[in-house]
């Protein structure tokens, strides 16, 4: 009888279970972390657990909002024939390509989501002030995003981690009005989605990839995580 396995496991069940433990103290530390930054905006710990779950099973959502058209070079072989023999002679041409646009909804609607919320909640306790400090605050995080963010052709748009949540930092102690948490996660997330990525719209379909997602990389999104890292800053 042979004896030999047919089927060997990449790695033995004692690598695996460490693996296992790793990745759910990781969960652990990463939900706590997101819970502690919603705790600071007021958010009751149950919609705060559900928002969190939303924004990490959302992840793997991109729903289309856009189609645009780009052209891009191409180098293609023709044939020539010369007394009846055929030499390919290359040359350049346009293809066009379609780019689907799309916003994902872990990494972006749920960000969004709070902040509308935030906003509404400003309106309806009457905080025009603070509501007034919280749209300048975004208008100089959106502005500053856009500065450092760098299209990078075949990867996204690109920009340091950290710069936006510090400016955001900055500008909730400005103009944080007694409530510099919600000031730094509202201009931290807006400033993100706005500057870096709605104003690079037209940018985003010349980056050589047949689907763009905004906020794509889910709850490690710059939208996401400038937002979060800002709140806790504060």
């Amino acid at each position: 009888m042979n004896n030999r396995r047919l089927i060997i496991p990449p790695v033995s069940l004692p690598i695996l279970v460490v693996i296992f433990i790793l990745f759910l103290l990781v969960f652990l530390l990463f939900s706590s972390i997101v819970m502690a930054a919603f705790a600071k905006l007021g958010i009751p710990p149950q919609v705060a657990y559900a928002l969190f779950l939303f924004a990490l099973l959302g992840s793997f959502i991109n729903i289309p909002i856009a189609e645009e058209t780009s052209y891009e070079p191409v180098i293609r072989v023709g044939e020539v024939r010369f007394f009846g023999i055929p030499y390919p002679v290359p040359y350049f041409d346009w293809e066009e390509r379609k780019v689907i646009i799309a916003i994902n909804v872990g990494g972006a609607l749920v960000p969004l989501s709070i902040v509308i919320y935030e906003l509404l909640r400003l309106v309806y306790l009457g905080q025009f002030g603070l509501l007034f400090n919280t749209l300048l605050a975004v208008t100089i995080a959106a502005l500053f995003s856009h500065a450092i963010a760098k299209p990078v052709k075949g990867l996204g748009i690109a920009m340091p981690l950290f710069l936006p949540p510090l400016m955001a930092l900055i500008l909730a102690l400005l103009l944080g009005d007694g409530n510099p948490p919600l000031v730094a996660y509202v201009s931290g997330t807006m400033g993100v989605l706005i500057g870096a990525d709605l104003m690079n719209w037209r940018k985003i379909k010349n980056l050589g990839a047949p689907m763009v997602s905004i906020g794509g990389a889910g709850t490690f999104d710059g939208i996401f995580l400038a937002g979060l890292i800002a709140v806790l800053l504060a």
